[in-house]
């Protein structure tokens, strides 16, 4: 799959379901290997803009995605290789 941009919460059910797909993977196996029921994994796709952070890197972790956050402002004024300045 090629890499998206999430701008908004309600991308992010589409997404899961999409990328759960392309893995192979049903509902079933995902809740097994999360822990949960068929039932609770459902919810969670439905409902992903209320999961914690924890439990969105542990199924996306699952579903072989990475994360990645870069700045949205791609100018070379603003990049740094220092990470961010806090």
């Amino acid at each position: 799959m090629a890499d998206f941009t999430v701008r908004t919460a309600q991308q992010m059910p589409i997404l899961l379901k999409a990328f759960r797909r392309q893995s192979g993977l049903t509902q079933s196996a995902v809740a097994m290997r999360l822990g949960v029921t068929q039932q609770s994994l459902s919810s969670l796709e439905r409902n992903a803009a209320k999961v914690s952070a924890d439990r969105l890197l542990e199924v996306l972790s699952i579903l072989g995605v990475e994360l990645v956050l870069r700045n949205a402002d791609k100018s070379p004024t603003h990049e740094s290789s220092d990470g961010p300045n806090w």
